[in-house]
């Protein structure tokens, strides 16, 4: 289950990595009742601002069977290949992208943005950064208007870029103009799969226009002396990757 030198180096250039299939079956499938009992029966839609900008399903976010899709699947492995170390994951994020007309309210979208920084709900001189976010896929998202996350291949390097050169600690802008104006690349996949990416790619998520929610439980993972260079992991985009060949 370990990375292969040819996917560490895919990461080094893309700052993501999928593997399809990855999680098993039997605990996607506990995952799915549980979020689908919660999305039937607690959602408050009022919250859906709340929700989106934090984590659907707050109440869940330490339950066992959740945890289990990162620290009993190889999610767990793979992330320590990339970093090296990491601190324990204690808790996740669900997001679900409900599709458009089933809420009186619109769901807000998410414009493109690094996870913790200049975030609407955070003070801009707060940062929440971490090293890497692995995503598993909960939901089919087969079709790229149906909620589906968007990235920027590469966008990891040009971020450590600009947080080097020309960025500094309460800019409330979350890239710069270049990386805005991209659309980036849906992520797709199916229920199983499983994907890691560095916390620097740029990311937005838009409407869904499909007929079913599109749900991911995210693991927002850091290596132990993240929190301690917060700073210096957002222009160095290696420093907590010291599972890597350049890191070494």
């Amino acid at each position: 289950m370990a990375l292969t030198a040819a996917e560490k180096h895919a990461f080094m250039r893309d700052g993501l990595l999928v593997r399809r299939g990855a999680v098993a079956a039997d605990q996607i499938a506990r995952a799915r009742d549980l979020v689908g009992g919660w999305y039937r029966e607690s959602m408050n839609p009022a919250l859906i601002s709340s929700y989106t900008q934090r984590t659907f399903a707050p109440e869940l976010g330490s339950h066992p069977d959740l945890l289990a899709l990162f620290a009993d699947s190889p999610a767990a492995e793979l992330a320590q290949d990339l970093l090296g170390n990491l601190r324990p994951v204690s808790t996740l994020q669900l997001q679900i992208r409900i599709p458009d007309g089933q809420l009186e309210q619109d769901q807000p979208d998410k414009a493109m943005h690094v996870d913790g920084v200049a975030c609407p709900h955070l003070d801009p001189e707060e940062l929440r950064t971490f090293s890497l976010l692995v995503g598993v896929v909960l939901s089919d998202i087969t079709d790229p208007q149906a909620g589906a996350l968007r990235y920027q291949p590469g966008g990891h390097l040009a971020m450590a870029k600009w947080f080097r050169t020309q960025w500094s600690l309460g800019i409330t802008e979350q890239v710069p103009p270049d990386i805005d104006a991209h659309a980036g690349t849906p992520f797709l996949g199916r229920p199983g799969d499983l994907l890691l990416m560095h916390h620097l790619v740029p990311h937005a998520v838009g409407r869904n226009l499909g007929p079913e929610p599109r749900i991911m439980a995210y693991f927002r993972v850091e290596h132990p002396d993240h929190a301690s260079r917060r700073l210096q992991a957002l222009q160095d985009p290696w420093l907590d990757y010291q599972g890597l060949p350049q890191a070494a």
